[in-house]
């Protein structure tokens, strides 16, 4: 497979089989992706893989959470603006409708947000989660840095064959993931990837993306 072919096919799975993703593939994958750029060579990222009985301990008790209400733990940092303008909240709707609507989560359902919750916490079934995080001394270049150490991991996991859901969710329950990794408070949780093989048969949704008119201006000959 290649670049252009990763990139083109990476979308995020929200349909997971039991397959487990095997320790040689993840390790291969890991150990590539920390070319990924990095300003100063810093290498801010801290990644925990989290599979079999931990992971199901966790997906277990961040459910739990989910199913009682509970609000989850404050956010360290906001997900989104607290005001989207345009062309942004059109995108953000659009994407929103059409991925709930292949869950078969309706707008109007009442348990709408419990359910969305729930299956977030199950990682969609994915059988390994990698959670990143980088340290809270670490300013926005060092997190965009952690982004395109992700992207990197994300497109050679299409290359081996599987495939990836970035989920900033389990920050809402980051005590809990916290706890289980044994992170310190010196680390936030930037978001948990799931990663496993497509379950067969999934309906895959693909998001639209702008056209290049909307977002590049080319300058020059």
């Amino acid at each position: 497979m290649d670049v252009y072919e990763a990139v083109d096919s990476r979308r995020a799975v929200r349909a997971f089989s039991e397959r487990p993703v095997p320790r040689e593939v993840l390790t291969r994958v890991l150990a590539a992706a920390a070319r990924a750029p990095s300003s100063g060579n810093l290498q801010p990222w801290q990644v925990y893989a989290v599979s079999g009985e931990p992971l199901a301990d966790l997906k277990r008790r961040a459910t739990a959470r989910a199913l009682a209400g509970d609000p989850g733990d404050g956010r360290e940092y906001p997900m989104y603006p607290a005001e989207l303008a345009e062309p942004y909240r059109e995108r953000f709707a659009e994407a929103a409708a059409l991925r709930y609507a292949a869950l078969g989560i309706a707008r109007e359902d009442p348990q709408r947000p419990v359910r969305i919750a729930a299956l977030n916490t199950q990682a969609f079934g994915a059988p390994l989660v990698l959670f990143c995080y980088v340290d809270r001394a670490m300013g926005p270049g060092q997190w965009a840095d952690a982004g395109m150490y992700l992207q990197t991991v994300m497109l050679l996991l299409r290359a081996e064959g599987l495939h990836s859901c970035p989920q900033v969710m389990w920050t809402m329950y980051r005590e809990t993931v916290s706890q289980l990794v044994g992170a310190g408070d010196r680390l936030v949780l930037l978001c948990g990837l799931a990663v496993g093989f497509e379950k067969e048969g999934a309906s895959g949704v693909r998001t639209g993306r702008a056209e290049i008119t909307e977002t590049v201006r080319f300058i020059g000959d």
